[in-house]
């Protein structure tokens, strides 16, 4: 790693923003001063947090603390790896390939659509009588 005392990359999807900051040495995960397990308790999601660490094996190597606002469970656990991912690039431009085949780096476009007037949710209706 190089000379700054740690790595940050910024991880985005749906409406969760995530700021990352890897340091060298071991240590967890720690997402807004919990334990990742502790804040994300679903199998899934600690996965997907995990699976830029692990494609890469650096796992155990660093120390990731995590700052996450906005949106839901599973828009967090996606911007957080993200934002590892990212992170990961700028630490060290060999890891690219291999976190861009495996789509990390790619920012995951889909947000909720906004609901239409006349319409119970984006593209709900209300339903329709003939007579």
């Amino acid at each position: 790693m190089s000379d700054a005392a740690y790595v940050w990359g910024t991880g985005r999807r749906k409406c969760a923003i995530a700021q990352v900051r890897l340091y060298v040495g071991e240590g967890g995960i720690t997402v807004n001063g919990k334990s990742y397990t502790e804040f994300f308790p679903r199998l899934e999601h600690q996965r997907m947090i995990e699976a830029p660490l692990a494609s890469t094996e650096m796992a155990g190597k660093l120390r990731v603390e995590v700052k996450v606002a906005g949106g839901g469970p599973s828009g967090q656990a996606g911007a957080i790896r993200h934002g590892i991912a990212r992170a990961l690039v700028r630490e060290s431009e060999v890891l690219k390939p291999v976190l861009r085949k495996e789509g990390f780096l790619t920012r995951d476009p889909r947000v909720k659509e906004r609901k239409k007037y006349g319409l119970r949710r984006a593209r709900k209706a209300p339903q329709y009588t003939k007579r």
